[in-house]
């Protein structure tokens, strides 16, 4: 990937010499340029649509930070969050956890939204390629923290008591908006992006946060 940022942008900057430009192209131009030519590389394909390349500004200020190799400045990442905070919504009916067994399946399944699937094809959560999550597991991603005894480590015994509402809903908020609470988490933006419908979410949670969940065995 980053060998592909490198050809767009050298290309970016041929493009620009080739049309004649008098002096060092600004950044904002190539920032344009570079996305003109990505843009022009791809198509819709099945379900997958070139509209996925359109970002918002939580996707372009996070890439400029880590193209530049510098954090989000306090004040702009605070703002980013709160922005990304007003997305969250909570469940229907206010039922935070839904089945444990149905949450696992989500966890370890990593299909839909690719362009070999239909639009039937029900969303994983892919939960797996960047976290441990059930001890048993072998095969898993680190790019994550460990999720084993989510909900145990934090005294979640009855879910349903109010001293477990704040770590409910803030597990709801991080999943369904990972970027709600850090600017550029690497966690995708499940519910906001439509990757996980709110009866999937509370399956997930259900895992993470029911007692009788292998997690918390």
């Amino acid at each position: 990937m980053k060998q592909h940022h490198k050809l767009v942008f050298s290309a970016s900057v041929a493009a620009a010499m080739v049309v004649g430009c008098a002096s060092v192209p600004s950044s904002a131009d190539l920032d344009k340029l570079t996305s003109d030519i990505v843009k022009t590389s791809f198509r819709d394909e099945g379900i997958v649509k070139a509209s996925v390349l359109d970002t918002d500004e939580t996707n372009r200020v996070c890439s400029a930070a880590d193209v530049s190799g510098r954090p989000l400045d306090e004040e702009t990442a605070k703002r980013i969050e709160a922005i990304n905070l007003q997305t969250v919504k909570a469940p229907p009916g206010g039922k935070y956890l839904g089945d444990w067994k149905e949450g696992e399946k989500i966890a370890q399944s990593g299909r839909g939204l690719t362009y070999t699937d239909d639009a039937k094809t029900v969303n994983g959560g892919n939960c797996y390629n960047c976290h441990q999550i059930d001890q048993k597991e072998i095969s898993f991603g680190t790019i994550g923290p460990s999720l084993y005894n989510y909900g145990k480590i934090r005294g979640v015994t009855d879910p349903a008591s109010p001293q477990a509402r704040p770590i409910v809903e803030y597990t709801w908020g991080k999943i369904w908006n990972s970027k709600a609470y850090n600017a550029c988490s690497n966690m995708p933006r499940a519910g906001h992006m439509g990757i996980l419908n709110a009866a999937q979410i509370a399956d997930v949670m259900a895992l993470l946060l029911d007692p009788k969940s292998p997690v918390n065995q």
